[in-house]
This record gives C-alpha cells, sequence and structure tokens, in this order.
C-alpha cells in the first residue's frame, strides 16, 4: 500500500530557505522511506500525539501524521533538532 505525501506551509517554507544540497538529501530520504512504510523501524512516536511520528535524517527532525483511512502522510515541521519541537 502506497501513501501520498503532501506538505504543510512550515516544511515548504524551510526547504525554500535551505541549501541545494540539504533540500536533496531530506527530500530524497522522504520519498525512500516514507511512501511505502510510513512507520519505518527508526521513527520514534511524538509522546501526547495520536499517529504523529519524526524520522531523523542527520541534523534535521521530519515530524508528521499518518491518516491511514485516506493513505496519506502530511509532513507538518522540518526543522534542526533543537528547534523541531517547539
Amino acid at each position: 500500500m502506497t501513501f501520498l505525501i503532501y506538505y504543510d506551509n512550515q516544511p515548504e517554507k524551510f526547504l525554500r530557505k535551505q541549501d541545494k544540497n540539504v533540500i536533496k538529501r531530506i527530500l530524497d530520504k522522504i520519498d525512500e522511506i516514507l511512501p511505502e512504510n510510513p512507520v519505518p523501524h527508526n521513527a520514534i512516536s511524538l509522546i501526547g500525539q495520536h499517529s504523529c511520528f519524526r524520522i531523523r535524517i542527520g541534523d534535521y527532525r521530519v515530524l508528521y501524521k499518518v491518516d491511514y483511512k485516506l493513505n496519506k502522510i502530511i509532513i507538518f515541521k522540518i526543522d534542526k533538532r533543537g528547534r523541531a519541537y517547539k
């Protein structure tokens, strides 16, 4: 089962401000892992959030929600490790 990936405003703004190598690395990793397996072995569930997870891509964190009924993944935040959870 393949999941479609959607981006909120914050991830789009964050990626526009980054170096093209960082953008490519983050997007390649997201496209490689999440469509086929929305909760990979290295995904961590966010405490207090239902169906919300985070994956680590180097110094960056990708926070996302999984909608199993609609087969959607909504990426709601991408940021550096220290700022991702604020």
